[in-house]
């Protein structure tokens, strides 16, 4: 399987989508070094890369598509967010 994920900070702030093969490792690597204490707060699973690939960037670069997230998941974010990856 092939993840795009969300993550939130703690103050509620931030966000961060990424894209892994083995979420659980990349979430024990987040809260281990560069994320510590960030939430995960969504997540897509895709059976091909290039799906994953294409989700990622348009959660990252689209405005829309982060609008049209943020919409469907208004009450799991903490407080309204910036992107920052």
């Amino acid at each position: 399987m092939h993840y795009v994920y969300v993550l939130q900070d703690p103050r509620g702030k931030k966000i961060y989508v990424g894209f892994s093969t083995d979420l659980r490792d990349r979430m024990r690597r987040h809260r281990n070094s560069e994320h510590p204490g960030w939430r995960l707060v969504y997540y897509e699973a895709y059976l091909d890369v290039r799906d994953a690939r294409k989700r990622e960037r348009q959660l990252k670069h689209h405005a829309a598509a982060m609008y049209h997230l943020k919409g469907r998941m208004k009450h799991s974010f903490s407080r309204d967010f910036e992107s920052v990856g």
